[in-house]
């Protein structure tokens, strides 16, 4: 059965506002970096204070405006009722890195899903003070601006982010071998280190792809629904719909998508002579059709 209207808008509405109390959370933070306390999850993985104190923010007014609904959040995992058919995915800070280092490329990004499927997005941009926003069948917007995917159909022309695999167990050399396939062939390649904002950047426009490995839902999630709603596409790196699930990601304008997958994902990539190719087929617009836990 789809999610009456109003409903979605009540939902993006409940998660900008707790998106903005969380901003004040981590503004303030901002403000005497010093006293930040920082630890580390894994290697090249951090949480700080200010992460922990965004979460509690957020999962409190989710759960206070949605007391049946479950949330997965980064920090603290899944809570709520394990039962339920609606899933808010949040990062309180995606970018976290960034944040330690006063480097202002970081965001707070809250999805809802509903039986896996993205309904709902926040991404909210705490340095620029940018609200990205996109409700299912709704389209997406910046601040009160409808946004869409760029125009640009040429590869040569093209601005792509990436972001470097870190995590251990990640293709590293196959990476770089992508890496290198993009940068003989795009305008430029741009790494600034939130998944969460990269994928809103290409739903307004500012990249014509992107694609990275081995991210996990709460980086993705928000992202992929405003790229969706924006005209584009996002597949995992087989073309496949199993990107809010395995992590691996490509994303963009379609044009643009259906010449830079061949040349990052397991697909083999085509000759140098036909790579780049605009009538290339594009897998069909979709999203996650497995449930996220």
């Amino acid at each position: 059965m789809p999610t009456p209207t109003s409903s979605l808008q009540a939902f993006v509405a409940t998660a900008t506002k707790a998106a903005r109390m969380a901003a004040r959370e981590i503004n303030r933070a901002a403000e005497d970096r010093d006293l930040l306390e920082i630890s580390d999850k894994a290697a090249n993985d951090f949480v700080t204070s200010a992460d922990k104190a965004a979460e509690a923010v957020i999962i409190r007014e989710l759960t206070s405006a949605y007391p049946h609904h479950a949330v997965l959040s980064e920090e603290a995992g899944r809570v709520g009722d394990p039962k339920s058919d609606y899933l808010w995915i949040i990062d309180p800070i995606d970018g976290t890195t960034n944040f330690i280092h006063g480097l202002p490329q970081y965001c707070v990004s809250i999805a809802l899903t509903y039986r896996g499927e993205p309904i709902a997005a926040v991404i909210y941009d705490v340095a620029k003070n940018e609200l990205f926003t996109a409700a299912r069948g709704q389209g997406a917007k910046l601040d009160d601006r409808r946004i869409r995917v760029s125009e640009t159909d040429e590869m040569r022309r093209s601005l792509i982010g990436t972001g470097f695999p870190f995590r251990r167990g990640c293709d590293f050399d196959g990476y770089l071998a992508g890496f290198r396939r993009v940068a003989e062939r795009s305008a430029g390649i741009r790494r600034p280190g939130s998944a969460a904002l990269d994928l809103a950047w290409v739903a307004c426009g500012r990249y014509d792809g992107f694609w990275e490995l081995k991210l996990n839902p709460w980086d993705i999630c928000a992202g992929g629904l405003l790229v969706l709603e924006a005209g584009g596409l996002i597949t995992d790196l087989e073309g496949g719909e199993n990107w809010l699930e395995s992590g691996n990601v490509c994303a963009g304008n379609p044009k643009i998508f259906a010449q830079l997958l061949p040349l990052v994902g397991t697909i083999k990539a085509e000759p140098a002579e036909n790579a780049g190719n605009p009538e290339a087929k594009a897998p069909r617009r979709t999203l996650s059709t497995k449930k996220s836990e």
